[in-house]
């Protein structure tokens, strides 16, 4: 169950169609815990969880772009050399479904990520790299979502890797459904969706659904249609960041720093 300012910060991420909407609906939703925080004590945690990011994460990248959202950074992991992401990326963390970005080259240096603007890694979400993962501005990966470039070892000498580099490359805009997976040597197309639990061993075009294992076009996307991506939910993150803030205020208006502390001494006094 999600607290109620982690559904806010989940709306920020671009997660849903309408954020207006959403709001109403969290605000009176029995299932949502209210957040009891005053708006100047989620600010101090929200600054505290930006400076954990920039002070233990970004120091593990090459380059982290500005306006990331990390949340509960200190459950994302990040090792290995030539770690690049772009703007505005979104990292959501769990104590028992930490996101995982590592890359483990052949030799010293070697091996590489490069992750584009605006990409969402969910729970549990995974890429492991042994030469070269590409991530296309835009694409989001689901719960428990992982890419590799790699077997690891072979299969009768399970001491050394295959000499041979299998890049994997995913375009713009795709979308990797829950548990999914993606194979060494991947090239999906933009737009493209990889379903929940899939297994992707072989290239994937542009504009259509995978399914299964191993992944088949089940789907074509018509793109004359034109897709909402989240580069267009996220082409001007400073205003956002401003509008997110005012609905902050506004949710967390009138909470008591001492009704929110009794909170967390007697969980059970929420429910009067």
């Amino acid at each position: 169950m999600l607290a109620g300012s982690d559904s806010i910060d989940v709306l920020y991420c671009g997660c849903h169609h309408s954020v207006l909407h959403c709001f109403r609906h969290l605000s009176w939703n029995p299932f949502m815990r209210k957040d009891l925080r005053p708006w100047w004590l989620k600010k101090l945690y929200l600054r505290y969880r930006r400076w954990y990011a920039d002070y233990f994460l970004r120091p593990q990248c090459e380059a982290l772009g500005p306006y990331h959202t990390i949340m509960k950074p200190w459950f994302v992991n990040i090792s290995g050399n030539n770690i690049r992401i772009g703007r505005s990326f979104t990292a959501i963390g769990e104590p028992m479904h930490q996101v995982e970005i590592g890359v483990w080259g052949r030799e010293e240096g070697q091996g590489r990520i490069d992750i584009g603007d605006c990409v969402l890694m969910s729970p549990g979400s995974r890429i492991s790299a042994s030469d070269e993962v590409t991530i296309g501005d835009g694409t989001m990966f689901a719960n428990g979502a992982y890419v590799t470039d790699s077997d690891w070892h072979m299969i009768y000498d399970r001491t050394e890797r295959d000499p041979t580099a299998t890049p994997v490359h995913i375009g713009r805009n795709c979308w990797l459904g829950d548990g999914s997976v993606v194979l060494k040597g991947v090239t999906i197309g933009d737009n493209s969706v990889v379903a929940a639990r899939a297994v992707v061993t072989r290239d994937v075009p542009a504009n259509v659904v995978v399914a299964g294992n191993p992944a088949r076009v089940v789907k074509e996307l018509d793109p004359e249609r034109g897709f909402k991506t989240r580069m267009d939910y996220f082409a001007n993150p400073a205003e956002l960041e401003r509008f997110f803030d005012a609905i902050n205020a506004e949710v967390l208006a009138g909470n008591s720093f001492w009704r929110w502390l009794w909170s967390v001494v007697y969980p059970a006094s929420r429910r009067t």
